[in-house]
């Protein structure tokens, strides 16, 4: 017999307005502790489908049409129900927090992190003020780690915490960084451009994290500059 750990998952419809009409409610902290539960019981109840060898999309009849006797049917029905529910949960909390996240990163860019002083440099006067960018954001998938510290395609990177052009090893000291830093969050310098041949040097918060619902720790693609 299988038994679920998780908390009671929420029944009935989904309400995404209503959700996130709730989620509004909430401080960042509140919504990022939130965010951190949820992707934990996603976790624990996609390894009760695993103990039964099934996932959201596997057959639960026989080919004669009857529940399948080697798996509590029941069971996995309530679990599915119970992922279905989280994802859409899930979605709902991500985009008020992406909301949030967005509006302190617009407030940061007029404050303390970009300064007027360094955000109208040229390429050259920008390297030299501070450093060669080494790798492109060339993707960057919805709703990802990447895409909620406000990353985007063309940004260069100029530092990664200690990664910096002078030690990235053709960028596998990013893939080593990102994997020793999963679940806290790394200094990402980037340059971004801003008009014309004019570019900004930005500082944008970025949490490595496997349960966000996508491949790969931080969702988004480099390539070397």
């Amino acid at each position: 017999m299988h038994t679920s750990t998780v908390s009671p998952v929420r029944s009935g419809p989904s309400d995404l307005a209503g959700l996130k009409d709730d989620f509004h409610q909430l401080a960042l902290p509140e919504l990022q502790q939130k965010k951190e539960v949820m992707e934990t019981q996603m976790h624990t109840l996609s390894a009760v489908l695993d103990s039964h060898g099934v996932d959201m999309h596997t057959s639960l009849t026989s080919r004669d049409g009857f529940p399948r006797a080697d798996i509590d049917v029941a069971q996995v029905r309530m679990t599915r129900a119970q992922v279905a529910r989280l994802r859409n949960d899930h979605k709902a909390l991500m985009s008020v927090l992406e909301e949030r996240l967005h509006e302190r990163f617009a407030s940061t860019l007029t404050t303390a992190d970009v300064p007027r002083t360094s955000v109208d440099l040229s390429p050259a006067a920008e390297q030299q003020r501070h450093g060669t960018p080494f790798a492109t954001v060339n993707s960057v998938v919805p709703g990802s780690p990447a895409h909620v510290s406000g990353l985007r395609p063309g940004d260069q990177i100029i530092r990664i915490n200690h990664v910096s052009h002078l030690n990235h090893n053709g960028l596998r000291e990013v893939a080593d960084c990102v994997q020793q830093h999963e679940g806290q969050a790394m200094t990402v310098e980037i340059s971004r451009s801003a008009h014309r041949d004019w570019r900004q040097h930005l500082r944008v918060s970025l949490t490595p994290t496997r349960h966000w619902g996508g491949r790969g720790l931080l969702g988004c693609h480099i390539i070397p500059c």
